[in-house]
């Protein structure tokens, strides 16, 4: 049962939190990190709460206050931006004129700091977000194995290039070399792993960056301040606080932003690109929303369907962008789908993010259960019904699942992404049917065919890799394994990041050329011999 009352004593009341999960002491961020120096902050502050709440003898329920971060304006966005303007310094810059491998040197020596803090930052994650303690230490995990292979992958890249080609009695050299000034903004979803991806490739390609935090999920990066300051040359990345809509614009319609990697919504992301004055000099690296579709067919396995779309609708709540966010079921097995379904929510465990085995937790997003409770409303009052019992109920930040079906055309939930844990679910009788749904839909990320027919399968394939960037066959969306590329079409995102791809995403190939004479020959084996230029370089990374 997951009725008010059930879910609200789910909440712990005050003293009642195990010892060895107790939220960490109230953390008051005072500094900030701009120019290779961490400032002190006297402004104004935003308050962070958790999604967790204590309830109170009389049962009312309050979030958890874990601490503060600097509200900055305008004036700080400012600072940032100069500090990383300078850094760079027009491309002459210490950051992205050093070798490759002393960049990579810099960013194993910030992992080995980050992984001292894991503790930390992993207890930040589960409080500020809400997302299962075992959820929060695999994202600090595949964080930092995602650093390690960027390295990698990076020794690779340019080793490849640490030749001269000669073609037509020109001799060349070609590398790849930083865009700029980056700035990124990540999700707070995956506050860690999700920021990351951009920041690291931005950093290791030698741009310089300035980096605003998610709203919820800033003060786990007040941990790795220090590491930040250690391992970076002054003013290469620099920390702005504040409202988004206050502190983003001042950067972007300076002009002097090179790269805006965004991962976030597509209505802010256009707006923003818009704000530069000179957009055709802004790359945008972004990873926008999806309502990423899975298509049951009458011959799929109906025992696999179900597990795979459970945990691809509402792991970590279905606060993920590839999560399932609409289900296509063939209306000869939709009702025996609905029932395992529905049986399967029910097995779910709702609870606290430190619970072992928990799968369904608070909310950290304000108004986010008002939000999913008028989409589960506004399909009802349009002919859907929840199907799973107690769907839909709320108790504070706590939503229990609802299935909603059928939704159809009309509904907010046809179109609408819900990014929570509300599963819409629509019948089809021809395959036209659900090609056309992908086919119309303003996002184009990913989708999931459950089948066993080669024929079938291989006709729905051909036309849904012209519409999404990864069809998955009786598997959930994901975004993994991160060597695979990982974008979309439409509005669903704009560049590629995945490891490799991500270090071309931000960088360009600039290259040395000169005719193939005695005289440039003897030059060129100077400028290598003597190591004059870090550019021209015969040098193998090891």
């Amino acid at each position: 049962m997951a009725s008010f009352d059930a879910l609200r004593l789910l909440f712990p009341q005050d003293g009642h939190i195990p010892a060895e999960h107790r939220p960490p002491a109230a953390i008051h961020q005072r500094t900030y990190l701009v120019d290779g120096e961490l400032k002190a902050w006297d402004g104004a502050v935003d308050t962070v709460r958790s999604p967790v709440c204590l309830r109170a003898a009389d049962g009312r329920l309050q979030q958890i206050e874990l601490g503060s971060v600097p509200s900055g304006a305008e004036k700080e966005a400012e600072e940032a931006l100069k500090a990383a303007v300078d850094a760079y310094d027009g491309g002459r810059g210490r950051w992205p004129t050093m070798t490759v491998a002393e960049r990579i040197a810099c960013l194993q020596d910030f992992t080995r700091r980050m992984i001292d803090c894991r503790q930390e930052v992993v207890n930040l994650i589960m409080w500020e977000i809400g997302k299962p303690k075992a959820d929060s230490e695999k994202e600090f995990e595949r964080t930092v194995d995602y650093i390690r292979a960027t390295l990698t992958a990076l020794k690779e890249l340019d080793n490849s290039n640490s030749r001269f080609m000669i073609v037509e009695g020109t001799i060349g050299q070609i590398r790849r070399t930083p865009l700029g000034v980056v700035l990124c903004m990540g999700p707070y979803n995956y506050p860690l792993n999700e920021t990351f991806a951009t920041l690291i490739p931005a950093l290791v390609m030698g741009n310089t960056v300035v980096f605003k935090p998610p709203r919820f999920g800033a003060l786990l990066f007040y941990p790795l301040l220090e590491a930040f300051l250690n391992s970076f040359p002054r003013g290469v990345i620099n920390m702005v606080y504040g409202r988004g809509s206050v502190v983003v614009p001042r950067l972007l319609d300076t002009g002097q932003l090179n790269v805006l990697a965004l991962i976030g919504s597509s209505k802010v992301a256009d707006h923003l690109k818009k704000l530069h004055p000179k957009t055709n000099r802004l790359r945008a690296i972004l990873g926008l929303d999806a309502k990423n579709a899975a298509i049951i067919l009458p011959d799929a396995d109906l025992e696999l369907a179900v597990r795979e779309c459970l945990i691809g609708s509402l792991t970590f709540n279905g606060q993920r962008c590839t999560a399932l966010k609409m289900l296509i079921v063939h209306q000869s097995i939709v009702e025996p789908f609905l029932r395992r379904f529905s049986e399967e929510v029910a097995k779910l465990k709702v609870g606290m993010p430190w619970e072992a085995g928990v799968n369904i937790t608070p909310l950290p997003e304000a108004g986010k259960t008002d939000h999913m409770t008028a989409l589960v409303e506004d399909a009802k009052a349009k002919g859907a019904r929840v199907v799973n019992q107690d769907g839909g109920s709320v108790a504070g930040t706590l939503f229990y699942p609802a299935v909603v079906y059928p939704v159809e055309d009309g509904m907010r939930l046809y179109r609408e992404e819900q990014f929570g844990p509300v599963v819409p679910v629509m019948p089809f009788e021809d395959l036209e049917m659900a090609l056309e749904y992908v086919t119309t839909s303003e996002h184009g990320q990913q989708v999931s065919i459950f089948g066993s027919s080669p024929d079938q399968i291989g006709q729905l394939v051909d036309p849904l890799v012209n519409q999404v960037c990864r069809v998955n066959i009786n598997c959930q969306c994901q975004r993994g394994p991160d060597v695979f590329p990982f974008t979309g079409r439409k509005d669903s995102a704009e560049g590629t990041l995945s490891v490799t791809d991500a270090l071309r995403s931000f960088s360009i190939r600039s290259m040395v050329a000169t005719k193939e004479t005695e005289a440039n020959k003897s030059l060129l084996e100077a400028i290598v011999t003597q190591q004059t230029s870090n550019f021209i370089n015969t040098r193998f990374i090891f």
